[in-house]
């Protein structure tokens, strides 16, 4: 049988693991029995917030607004351009673990999503990062096994980013950091943000790369455009930027995860490393092909498509990837993010790899 037709056949039949058949009670998926020996699932993507943090996004005002979808649903705006859907597990630990025990996951690794706390300017920005990093810090010494959490940072402000790198890296004892693909409009790029990335290179810090909406928001206003394309769209615009700066030449000590399988990146690999080959101006930080850099980053598998997933194998490799469902937002699955891989026909140690094990050997404070 070749790839193609046993990749349909997987698919249709649901995931496929060692123990044996997922099991679908009342139209959700069930774990199937997993040996005392199994290595751990870890959710690298997920998101987790506090009602403290919605108000606060509430009462910012700006260009970030709350309203309601046709379906009565409460959602958040940026620019009149929706990105962010709330649902109850959100804030509902205990729904979270529910979850997590239905579909045989050990632990999520929290983070604070779009707009994370750029909603805020420079002033506002170190309380509300202080606020949620404080609240991961609780909830991982409450449930210690079950999750680990991404610090968010203050970026607009200096020194309060390193401050507060220092404290939820060294004292809180989190696991890494998330940064957005721009920051406020921003790029990573910008001359004012590299004394943070010297400090995390120093530190040899993983950094979870999560899309924001494009600036120019206005395309993307329909049909929920800005996260169905706008945020792989702006993932994919971020990773490139920063590889032709050099950043990932000059900073080879962080540990990049890039968000829902890096965007467009691996499909455009090849035109990446033609634009080097041919641009004089893509050379000028470069001394390797883009290829060369991409291939050292680590993605997390929110694509859940078995094709997309066996592209970034071949091109990767499955020690850079790593198992992440989204979690509780709603292109996101808890259930595929498991079944997704448990489906792949590639051998059982590679599936281990990306259900756990890469995530466990990156992360700080493990």
């Amino acid at each position: 049988m070749n790839r193609r037709k046993f990749l349909k056949t997987a698919t249709s039949i649901g995931a496929v693991s060692a123990a044996g058949s997922t099991i679908e009670v009342l139209g959700q998926v069930q774990a199937p029995p997993r040996p005392a020996a199994a290595s751990p699932r870890l959710d690298i993507h997920t998101h987790y917030y506090t009602q403290t943090f919605f108000q606060k996004v509430s009462d910012s005002g700006g260009q970030f607004a709350f309203g309601k979808d046709p379906k009565g649903q409460t959602i958040i705006t940026y620019n009149g351009a929706r990105f962010f859907g709330i649902t109850p597990p959100m804030t509902d630990v205990a729904k979270r673990i529910e979850d997590m025990d239905r579909v045989g996951i050990d632990t999520e690794v929290v983070s604070l999503s779009t707009p994370n706390v750029f909603f805020a300017d420079e002033k506002g920005q170190p309380e509300v990062a202080k606020l949620m990093n404080d609240a991961y810090a609780e909830l991982i010494a409450k449930y210690p096994k079950r999750f680990k959490g991404f610090a968010s940072i203050p970026m607009d402000a200096p020194d309060a980013a390193l401050n507060e790198l220092h404290r939820a890296i060294n004292t809180l004892k989190l696991n890494g950091v998330i940064l957005l693909s721009n920051i406020r409009g921003a790029n990573l790029t910008d001359t004012r943000y590299r004394p943070f990335f010297q400090e995390a290179n120093r530190m040899k810090l993983t950094i979870f790369l999560h899309p924001m909406l494009p600036v120019a928001s206005e395309p993307f206003k329909e049909y929920v455009l800005g996260p169905i394309i706008g945020f792989p769209f702006d993932t994919t615009l971020a990773v490139a930027r920063m590889c032709y700066a050099g950043m990932f030449k000059d900073f080879p000590d962080i540990k990049w995860i890039i968000g829902h399988a890096g965007g467009a990146i691996p499909f455009l690999m090849e035109r990446l490393d033609s634009g080097y080959r041919d641009f004089a101006e893509t050379k000028e930080k470069l001394d390797q092909l883009p290829s060369f850099y991409f291939r050292k980053l680590y993605y997390d598998c929110v694509t859940f498509n078995p094709y997309n997933l066996h592209m970034l194998r071949d091109e990767m490799g499955t020690d850079h990837m790593l198992m992440g469902s989204d979690y509780p937002h709603l292109l996101g699955s808890i259930e595929k993010s498991v079944s997704s891989i448990e489906a792949l026909a590639i051998p059982q140690v590679e599936k281990a790899r990306i259900l756990g094990g890469n995530a466990l050997a990156i992360l700080n404070n493990i």
